[in-house]
């Protein structure tokens, strides 16, 4: 697929699939990180903390959201980065979260204003209950047709 800066729409939107996240999600995460924060990873001492059970990394829960709504490869888009990224509620074991997106601004790259412009996307993952646990803005850079 070859979707072009030109060819973006904004006010575009789309919601991926569910995934619900598990023991072995978290687990592999922290493995794969480093980060074996008691927050993550200690069901006791968890009891005794303000949401009472093991809590996803908030960095697991963003690659999980980027991963949902990464579907058809666009080859003439580019990830440039994330903005904004906010984790506002925690995740749990066995919680279901969504990706939704909306294309929200289309910005020329003013470095290389001929070939490449810049498309953000505002990414809100929420879980089974329609609440927002995270959101940020996605960044590509894209090709542009001319």
């Amino acid at each position: 697929m070859k979707l072009y800066w030109e060819d973006w729409q904004i006010g575009s939107t789309r919601v991926s699939s569910g995934r619900t996240i598990t023991e072995a999600d978290i687990v592999l995460h922290a493995g794969q990180t480093g980060d074996f924060y008691p927050h993550h990873m200690d069901a006791e001492w968890c009891k005794t903390q303000p949401f009472g059970a093991r809590v996803a990394h908030g960095t697991l829960i963003l690659s999980v959201g980027v991963g949902q709504l990464a579907g058809e490869i666009n080859e003439v888009a580019f990830s440039y980065g994330y903005d904004k990224v906010r984790f506002i509620a925690p995740v749990l074991i066995g919680d279901t979260i969504t990706a939704h997106s909306e294309i929200i601004e289309k910005r020329e790259n003013p470095k290389k204003l001929l070939e490449f412009g810049f498309v953000d996307e505002k990414v809100t993952i929420k879980n089974q209950r329609n609440e927002a646990v995270l959101a940020f803005t996605h960044v590509y850079m894209v090709s542009r047709s001319s």
